[in-house]
């Protein structure tokens, strides 16, 4: 296990379900004091939560300040929260464009600008960004989502160069296609749900979708002391899907 006094208080966006609550879950399972910033309320009661909207540049200041003050100061930013879109470039209106960038490029800058000060006071600062092997791979229908993680990877990238001075390191996961609640709702609006999930499982290299737990491990790796020298780097969690060429399962 890492040492958990090295990210004793973190913040977690998009902390209430998918991604964002086995993270939550992972760093209190590891003695980290947690706060998650989230529309809606996490399952386990147990959990400190703020209602959050990272469009909302107003929310998202007061969501972290609340924050800030409930864990007496921030050692960890994980940018997690985010929506999909499905469709080619001709399916998608302008609105929904706007509102994609918006939550999951915008959203990331917001809180990222929100966090800042309080981050430069750590000892151990870093941000971890969740982004997308949509951001590497060209994916059919994901025109709008996959423009947003390619934004989302740059930024992490250019984030990391503007404040290594500062101590402050930043990276990324980029997952495969997780299992989790809004990948569910994919499946379940889906003409054929058993098909569309053996399609989406059959295209990474492992023949499964990706657990939540396992992106949520990376993420924590991304923040322990064992990653001191990591920053600017995407962490593929992707069952290979971005560097393998495998034969088709006979």
């Amino acid at each position: 296990m890492s040492d958990a006094s090295e990210f004793r208080r973190v913040v977690v966006t998009g902390g209430s379900s998918g991604i964002g609550l086995a993270t939550v879950l992972r760093f209190v399972a590891d003695g980290a004091k947690v706060v998650s910033l989230d529309l809606a309320a996490p399952p386990d009661d147990s959990i400190r939560w703020f209602g959050t909207d990272v469009s909302d540049d107003a929310s998202v200041r007061a969501g972290v300040a609340a924050a800030v003050d409930a864990l007496g100061g921030l050692d960890v930013l994980v940018n997690n929260a985010g929506i999909g879109a499905q469709g080619t470039v001709e399916d998608n209106l302008d609105d929904e464009w706007l509102k994609v960038l918006d939550i999951n490029v915008l959203g990331i800058v917001r809180v990222s600008r929100a966090a800042l000060p309080t981050l430069r006071r750590s000892p151990a600062a870093c941000i971890v960004n969740t982004c997308s092997i949509a951001a590497t791979a060209g994916l059919p229908q994901r025109a709008l989502y996959s423009a947003s993680k390619g934004a989302v990877l740059a930024l992490t990238r250019a984030m990391a160069a503007d404040h290594i001075g500062e101590g402050i390191r930043v990276n990324c996961v980029n997952p495969g296609t997780a299992d989790t609640p809004w990948v569910g709702r994919l499946l379940a609006a889906a003409e054929e749900p058993e098909a569309e999930r053996a399609a989406l499982e059959a295209r990474q290299p492992m023949g499964r979708l990706v657990t939540a737990d396992e992106v949520a491990a990376a993420i924590q790796y991304l923040a322990s002391p064992a990653a001191g020298s990591t920053t600017g780097t995407d962490l593929a969690v992707d069952g290979g899907m971005s560097g393998l060429r495998t034969r088709p399962r006979l």
